[in-house]
């Protein structure tokens, strides 16, 4: 038992980070508050992190990025049909978010405003992960291609980026709104800009053909 104590600490100690960063942001988040979530001591916090700012970073790296990772980089890198997964993803995501969630916004987005102007290793971090999400994206683009159910025209690593953008303009809108009416309204459009990237069936392109001629 002993062997796993220090892992579940850390965790401890991160998930009531996370919790704090989440509600009241980086700078504004008591380390007091912290410890007193996780039921540990400071003794113990900073044996893991030497510092609040080093505990940020770890709940970027190692909470917010892992939840994407696990809702959206995984499935996407999984997924054999990867334009109909991308398509769900964007679906579940627009129907699971209510009232609760959209109020304190994106975890990710939240830190990359609040953060990015005047950090710079905070925006390393940040800028890390929302590359890979752009790369994740841009892959499974780039499969649908191959795989013929994506346009040939389509330019997927730019989309790819423009889908990152909208997606966490998305979260930000919902936020100042505090209506995840708007995000579902918000996310629903983007999905349907997705479809719009989707190649034609064969049946579709022959009726399309014969009503042209008609």
């Amino acid at each position: 038992m002993r062997a796993h104590t220090p892992d579940a600490t850390r965790q401890n100690l991160l998930k009531a980070a996370f919790d704090e960063i989440y509600r009241v942001g980086f700078q504004a988040a008591s380390l007091s508050e912290i410890v007193r979530h996780s039921g540990l001591t400071k003794g113990a916090l900073y044996h893991h992190f030497p510092n609040k700012h080093a505990l940020g970073l770890a709940v970027i790296d190692e909470v917010i990025q892992e939840r994407l990772a696990t809702a959206v980089f995984q499935p996407l890198q999984n997924a054999q049909d990867p334009l109909a997964a991308l398509l769900q993803i964007l679906e579940d995501r627009a129907r699971t978010r209510d009232e609760d969630t959209i109020r304190c916004g994106c975890p990710l987005n939240n830190l990359v405003q609040e953060m990015s102007p005047v950090d710079h290793e905070f925006r390393h971090h940040l800028a890390a992960i929302l590359a890979r999400w752009q790369t994740v994206l841009h892959e499974a683009l780039s499969g649908a291609q191959r795989q013929g159910t994506l346009r040939a025209d389509v330019d997927c690593e730019g989309a790819a980026l423009f889908m990152v953008a909208a997606w966490e303009g998305c979260w930000g809108i919902a936020k100042n709104r505090q209506s995840a009416g708007v995000f579902r309204q918000c996310m629903w459009q983007l999905r349907d800009y997705v479809r719009t990237l989707s190649r034609p069936a064969p049946s579709d392109t022959k009726t399309s053909t014969r009503r042209t001629s008609s």
